[in-house]
């Protein structure tokens, strides 16, 4: 991996290959050390339109935004791109969005990333729940509302392990040891 050049004095750590190929969003603020950033999102759709639509609203609300083509280009750059969220599209070429969802899901690194559904279809079966997708946006889709989605699922607190069981008879330790 190298230290790839992204826009007017922004970098980000990427393949260099992604760089010169124009993945990594231009002007897009790096997360470290840059006021207002609100957080990294890969986009993924095969419809290059949609791909820039999705970025560029989410750009101009101080997200960092990848994109990739398909599912699987997705999974070629996830672990380096490391995102908070993932949009993705239902149907893509070589791997569409329901099994690039439950790849993600299924790889410990990457099973806590937000995922967003973003298709002109309805949620296909299966892909909600805890193996699948976060959220559902339809296209066409008002732009405030995928980016007000995204920042959701950015801003939710992990769910947090249940207190271990006590066993029958004892009570848990106090502070102060009463």
């Amino acid at each position: 991996m190298t230290l790839g050049q992204v826009g007017e004095g922004v970098s980000l750590l990427a393949g260099e290959k992604w760089a010169k190929r124009g993945r990594i969003a231009r002007g897009a603020p790096r997360l470290s050390g840059v006021a207002g950033a609100s957080g990294r999102v890969l986009v993924v759709d095969d419809n290059k339109v949609i791909r820039q639509l999705i970025r560029v609203n989410l750009e101009l609300e101080g997200f960092e935004v990848v994109t990739a083509a398909d599912g699987a280009e997705c999974l070629e750059i996830v672990h380096t791109v490391q995102p908070d969220v993932v949009t993705l599209d239902v149907v893509m070429p070589r791997l569409d969005g329901v099994r690039t969802a439950a790849r993600l899901r299924a790889d410990p690194r990457t099973r806590g990333i937000g995922i967003v559904m973003v298709s002109a279809g309805s949620l296909p079966e299966g892909a909600s729940g805890p193996g699948g997708v976060d959220a559902y946006v339809g296209k066409p889709f008002e732009p405030g509302h995928l980016v007000d989605t995204v920042r959701r699922l950015i801003a939710r607190v992990p769910p947090q392990p249940p207190p271990p069981e006590q066993p029958r008879g004892q009570t848990a330790a106090t502070p102060g040891g009463a």
